[in-house]
C-alpha cells in the first residue's frame, strides 16, 4: 500500500511544498526514516533532527515549512496528520467473518453473518454480537451482554453479563468489563458483600488498553462515554462515569462513584478518590491524588519529589509538621503585634 503526498493531502487536506508524486509506503521518525517512509515535526525541540533526517518527505507546520527542502505537507497540527497518515498505511487488519471450530456459541446467542468468533471464545445466551465484530481466542462474552457493531475483542477480554459496548470499541487482551465493584459493609467486625447488580456501559470508539478492568455499577451503571481512551492497567471502579473524550494514562486507579468530566486527560499513577466530581476540560498530571472535586478546568498536580532518600526522609518530616509550623508562625506574629501595635 503506497500514496504520493498529492494523494494524501487530497484525502486528509494540508499544502504539499515540493515533489508531490514522492510515494509513501510507511510512517517512521526523523531520526529513523529512510526511503519511501514520511515523518514529522510537531515539538520545537526536535527541529535539529529534522535537518538531518533521511525520510522521503515530512509533515510540518507553517511555523517550521522553511527549515526544510525535502518535499514536506503542510497543516496546522502534524501530529494529529501524521496519526491519520499512519492509520491509512497500517489499516487493521480485515475480519474474515464465521464462528471458528472450537469456538463456544450458546443456544440463543445471536451473532450476526458479518462477525468472527475465534477458537476457544465463548459467547453466552442471550448475548448479541453486532456486524463486523471479532472475538478473539479466549474471550468470553457474558449472558445478554451487547457488542456494538465493528468491535474488536483481542484474546483473553471477558465482558460479563448484561454489559454493552456501543460500535466499534476496542479492547485489548486482559480487559475485564463488569466485574464485581467493591461493595462491602461492615457488621459485628465481618463483611457483607453487597451484590452488584449495575452494568458497564460503553459509547462508541472507545479503546481500552491491556489488563484494564471496569467494574460493574452496584444498583446503577457504570458508563464509559463515546470516545474515550484508557491506557493498560487501569483500575475503574463501580458507578464511575467518564466523560466523552477523556483519556487515562496507565496504572490510573479510579475509586468508586467518581464523575470525571469530558475531555479530561489523567496522567500515569493518578489516583482519583470516590465520590468525587471533576469538571470538563480538566488535566490531572501524573502521579496526584485527588482528594477533593475540582469546579474549575485548568491543570491540577500533587506529586512530592523524588530525591535521595535521606534527603527525602528530612524534608517529609518537615512536611508533616507544616500545620503545626503555620500555628507557631501566627502565635509569634500575635506576639510580636501586642509588643508593637504598628508592626505591619
Amino acid at each position: 500500500m503506497a500514496f504520493t503526498l498529492a494523494e494524501i493531502a487530497a484525502r486528509f487536506g494540508g499544502r504539499v511544498i515540493g515533489a508531490p508524486q514522492v510515494l509513501i509506503r510507511q510512517v517512521g521518525t526523523l531520526e529513523r526514516a529512510g526511503d519511501g517512509q514520511i515523518a514529522f515535526l510537531a515539538n520545537p525541540r526536535y527541529r535539529a533532527r529534522l535537518a538531518a533526517t533521511r525520510a522521503a518527505a515530512v509533515i510540518i507546520g507553517a511555523d517550521a515549512e522553511a527549515l526544510t527542502a525535502l518535499p514536506r505537507i503542510v497543516c496546522d497540527n502534524p501530529y494529529a496528520y501524521f496519526a491519520r497518515v499512519s492509520q491509512l498505511l497500517n489499516p487493521p487488519e480485515a475480519v474474515v467473518p464465521g464462528v471458528q471450530p472450537g469456538a463456544q456459541v450458546a443456544p440463543g446467542a445471536r451473532i450476526d453473518a458479518g462477525a468472527r468468533v475465534d477458537s476457544g471464545a465463548s459467547v453466552e445466551a442471550g448475548a448479541v454480537v453486532g456486524p463486523g465484530c471479532w472475538i478473539g481466542a479466549g474471550s468470553c462474552v457474558g449472558q445478554g451482554a451487547e457488542l456494538g457493531e465493528g468491535c474488536r475483542l483481542y484474546p483473553s477480554v471477558v465482558v460479563y453479563a448484561g454489559c454493552r459496548l456501543g460500535a466499534r470499541v476496542v479492547l485489548h487482551s486482559g480487559v475485564v468489563i463488569g466485574a464485581d465493584g467493591f461493595g462491602i459493609a461492615r457488621e459485628d467486625g465481618h463483611w457483607i458483600k453487597i451484590p452488584q447488580i449495575g452494568r458497564v456501559v460503553i459509547g462508541d470508539d472507545v479503546e481500552i488498553g491491556a489488563n484494564t478492568t471496569i467494574d460493574r455499577g452496584a444498583i446503577e451503571d457504570t458508563v464509559i462515554e463515546e470516545g474515550v481512551k484508557l491506557d493498560n492497567q487501569i483500575q475503574i471502579g463501580h458507578n464511575c462515569r467518564v466523560g466523552a473524550h477523556t483519556a487515562m494514562a496507565g496504572c490510573v486507579a479510579v475509586a468508586g462513584s467518581a464523575d470525571i468530566g469530558r475531555r479530561c486527560t489523567i496522567g500515569a499513577g493518578a489516583i482519583i478518590l470516590g465520590h468525587l466530581s471533576i469538571c470538563d476540560d480538566t488535566q490531572v498530571s501524573a502521579d496526584t491524588v485527588i482528594s477533593r472535586s475540582i469546579r474549575q478546568p485548568g491543570t491540577y498536580t500533587g506529586m512530592f519529589p523524588f530525591d535521595d532518600n535521606r534527603s527525602w526522609a528530612r524534608n517529609t518530616a518537615l512536611v508533616r509538621h507544616l500545620a503545626e509550623l503555620a500555628e507557631r508562625v501566627r502565635r509569634l506574629e500575635r506576639q510580636l503585634q501586642q509588643k508593637d501595635p504598628g508592626h505591619g
